[in-house]
C-alpha cells in the first residue's frame, strides 16, 4: 500500500486590508481568488513580499487612481523587487464617507483620520465643511476608522462606504469625494513567467530607464512606441535614486506582446534603454478592443522580416 500523496498547501492571496478596503474590493472581482484564503497585509511591501516567498499565489495592490495619478510606492516596489508579473487589472469605483464613534456629531470633528490619498480626494469638501480640521495619515482607508477605537487622537475618519459592515461606526456625511466619477486601477500581481493568452483587448507594462540624462533621450523611447503605431495609455517618471537626473519610466501600453507592433517596439527599446523590466501582458479590464491602424496589422511586421531574409539568403525578389 502506497503512502498518500500530501496535500498541497492552500492558495492565499495578498491584498491591503483589513476587511472592508477598496483592494479587497477588487480582488473579489478575481474568480480564481473566490472560495480561497485572503491575507490581509499592511502595505504593498508585505504584499509583494508574500508573493516572492511563495507565502501567497498572487498580491492585489493598487497602481493608479484617475485623481492622483501613479501610486508611488507600488510602482516603485514593481520596479525593485524582480520575478513579478501582473496578471490582471481590476477597476473599482471610489467614493468615501466621514464616520465617528456613535453620538459623535458633525460640529464636534476636529482631528480627521484619512488614508493620504483619499484624504486628497476628499480634501475639498473636508475644507469647505471642516474649515479647521487637522489630519491624521493612516496606512488604509479601513485602519483609518479602527483606529478612532484605538486612540482619542481623531474624531472622524474618511472611510469606504461599507465600513459600517464592519465597525460600530455612525456615518456623519456620505458621498464626500470630490470627484464622483473617481477610479483605482489594482493589478494582481504573481510570480508566472508566461503572459496571459493574447485577447485582442489586451494592456502591456513596462519600465524603462533612460540611457543617459542628455536632450533627446525621452523622444527617443517614445518614438519606439510612435513609428510602430504603439499607443500609451500610461507614461510616468520615477527617480531611480543613485543620482540627479536619473529616472525610470513607468509605461502601459495599448496591445499584447504577441503583437507584432508591440514586440518589435520592446525589441526597440531593448536596444537602446540599459534596463527594460517586462511586468507582463494582461486583459484591459474594461475589455475594450485595442484600435491600431492597419498598416501596423501583424502581417506587415511578418512580410517586411520574410522580406529581408529572402535579401539576405539570395532568394530573387
Amino acid at each position: 500500500m502506497t503512502d498518500a500523496a500530501p496535500t498541497p498547501p492552500e492558495e492565499t492571496y495578498s491584498y491591503l486590508g483589513p476587511a472592508g478596503t477598496f483592494t479587497e474590493a477588487a480582488l473579489k472581482q478575481v474568480p480564481e481568488a473566490s472560495g480561497k484564503h485572503w491575507r490581509s497585509v499592511n502595505n504593498v511591501g508585505e504584499a509583494l513580499s508574500d508573493v516572492t516567498s511563495g507565502r501567497s499565489v498572487a498580491a492585489m495592490i493598487a497602481i493608479e487612481n484617475s485623481v492622483e495619478g501613479g501610486v508611488s510606492a507600488t510602482l516603485d516596489a514593481l520596479a525593485t523587487v524582480p520575478g513579478l508579473r501582473i496578471a490582471g487589472e481590476y477597476l473599482v469605483p471610489v467614493n468615501f464617507v466621514l464616520v465617528a464613534r456613535p453620538g459623535t456629531r458633525l460640529g464636534d470633528v476636529h482631528v480627521v483620520n484619512a488614508h493620504p490619498v483619499a484624504y486628497a480626494q476628499s480634501r475639498g469638501w473636508l475644507e469647505r465643511e471642516l474649515p479647521d480640521h487637522g489630519h491624521i495619515p493612516a496606512t488604509s482607508n479601513v485602519q483609518a476608522a479602527a483606529s478612532l477605537f484605538e486612540n482619542g487622537h481623531a474624531d472622524a475618519a474618511v472611510a469606504p462606504p461599507g465600513i459600517t459592515e464592519h465597525l460600530d461606526l455612525e456615518v456623519l456625511a456620505r458621498d464626500i469625494g470630490d470627484n464622483p466619477n473617481a477610479v483605482t486601477r489594482f493589478v494582481l500581481v504573481s510570480r508566472s513567467r508566461m503572459p496571459a493568452v493574447p485577447t485582442g483587448a489586451d494592456k502591456t507594462s513596462l519600465i524603462v530607464e533612460l540611457p543617459d540624462d542628455e536632450p533627446g533621450s525621452l523622444l527617443a523611447m517614445l518614438e519606439q512606441f510612435s513609428t510602430r503605431g504603439v499607443n500609451l495609455s500610461l507614461l510616468q517618471s520615477r527617480p531611480i535614486g543613485d543620482a540627479l537626473g536619473r529616472y525610470r519610466f513607468v509605461v502601459d501600453l495599448d496591445g499584447h506582446i504577441a503583437d507584432e507592433r508591440v514586440a518589435d517596439a520592446l525589441l526597440g527599446l531593448r536596444r537602446t534603454s540599459p534596463n527594460v523590466i517586462f511586468l507582463g501582458s494582461y486583459p484591459r479590464a474594461d475589455r475594450r478592443e485595442v484600435e491600431y491602424h492597419s498598416k501596423y496589422d501583424d502581417e506587415i511586421f511578418i512580410e517586411a522580416r520574410d522580406w529581408l531574409r529572402g535579401l539576405l539568403s539570395g532568394e530573387p525578389d
